[in-house]
């Protein structure tokens, strides 16, 4: 094992491991109260500037970006989507959520913001940042002195760092995850299905997102950019992306796709093709001693529902505030509260990615029961003025961060 330098050791209020969405919006929340802290990455600043990740954006999650400087780019780039599509029986039913909500979603891709957030943290207000890093550890989370260290990829030194927090934001694989307390719970859940991520070098052929209802299984549309489409299609769980030719792609997506009054899908060259096995966990509590989750770390949700980064947001607001809150004030309500705070919206969105999974996957089942039920949660959808404004409620995740 490479020793421990003897110049490294450091002090940091706040060590964030991880610099996704979560980490980052925290780290920036802390530089603008100038409370100092350290992110630490295992992957290079190119990589997670160009990692391809979620584009959707709740309204309020965008709000709660705005009121602390992190939206500016956003603001001048996003497309507003106001209505999604369901098509089934060839047919294509229009939900206009913007009407029922007067809320709308963003559509930004991800990298675009971890480039955003990376920028205003390390360039605009000089926050401290270690690319590339190896073998980071934790210890004395229990304490009140706990430490983190890291190996420098550079030089192969050892380096400790002394905190008073720890910020988890390293993902369902990191490192904060292994280190839970057998008093940990971790609740699971397994749809039994894969979904083929794509992106296709496409202009997309709708203006808004597509859900595909078919007994071939789901397929789903969501515009990237004006060049860039989103696509997604059933398969089975662990498939080979190898299995899924450029022709049978395009095909498969016509076909669940499909409309009677639409023209077929604009096809282009498939740039990203990878299964992704549809399964959410959820950790409870998101707080063990010193160390506080954040995001994928705290809980994975599956692409079913476009939650994932809203959720990612959504804690980093109420963790960056609540660190602010403890360091400057000595105000413990918001640390104290956290958990909690994170997992009404969490369990919220579980359930709701859930619900859709059953509209998403119950027609392709093969179950008889399962499709007719499918297809009566799609008839009251769009018969019952109601279900739809309470469908676009949950799709839009409310209109607050609270």
């Amino acid at each position: 094992m490479t020793s421990l330098a003897p110049h490294s050791a450091r002090r940091f209020p706040v060590v964030i491991v991880g610099a996704g969405p979560a980490g980052l919006t925290i780290g920036n929340i802390l530089r603008a109260a100038s409370v100092d802290c350290l992110v630490l990455e295992t992957e290079t600043r190119e990589f997670i500037e160009r990692r391809p990740r979620a584009g959707v954006l709740e309204e309020w999650a965008v709000r709660g970006l705005e009121q602390r400087g992190l939206a500016e780019s956003l603001l001048e780039r996003a497309q507003l989507h106001t209505a999604c599509e369901f098509r089934f029986g060839n047919e294509r039913y229009r939900l206009d959520y913007h009407e029922l909500t007067g809320h709308h979603h963003y559509v930004y891709p991800q990298p675009l913001l971890v480039t955003d957030l990376v920028r205003e943290y390390a360039d605009v207000r000089g926050g401290a940042i270690r690319f590339g890093v190896r073998d980071v550890q934790l210890h004395g989370l229990d304490s009140d002195r706990p430490t983190v260290s890291y190996t420098d990829p550079a030089t192969g030194e050892r380096h400790l760092v002394h905190c008073d927090f720890v910020a988890g934001c390293d993902g369902a694989r990191g490192v904060t995850r292994t280190v839970l307390p057998q008093g940990a719970r971790i609740a699971r859940h397994d749809y039994g299905v894969g979904w083929l991520a794509l992106l296709a070098e496409a202009p997309p052929s709708s203006d808004c997102v597509v859900f595909g209802i078919h007994p071939r299984g789901f397929a789903g549309h969501m515009a990237r950019s004006p060049e860039v489409t989103r696509y997604y299609l059933q398969c089975p769980p662990g498939d080979d992306p190898e299995n899924w030719s450029h022709d049978r792609v395009w095909a498969e997506l016509q076909e669940r796709l499909g409309a009677a009054d639409r023209p077929p899908l604009t096809e282009g060259r498939l740039i990203e093709k990878r299964v992704l096995d549809m399964h959410n966990q959820v950790v409870e509590p998101m707080v063990f001693g010193r160390l506080f989750l954040a995001g994928d770390a705290a809980h994975l949700t599956a692409p079913i529902a476009a939650k994932g980064m809203n959720l990612a947001l959504h804690d980093a607001f109420l963790l960056g505030d609540g660190l602010v809150a403890y360091l400057t004030k000595g105000d413990a309500a918001g640390l104290d509260g956290y958990s909690a705070a994170c997992l009404g919206r969490v369990w919220d969105y579980q359930e709701f990615s859930q619900w859709l999974s059953e509209v998403y996957h119950g027609a392709s089942s093969g179950d008889a029961y399962r499709a007719g039920t499918t297809l009566a949660r799609l008839r009251r959808l769009f018969e019952s003025p109601a279900a739809a404004a309470a469908f676009a409620e949950q799709y839009l995740g409310g209109s607050s961060a609270s």
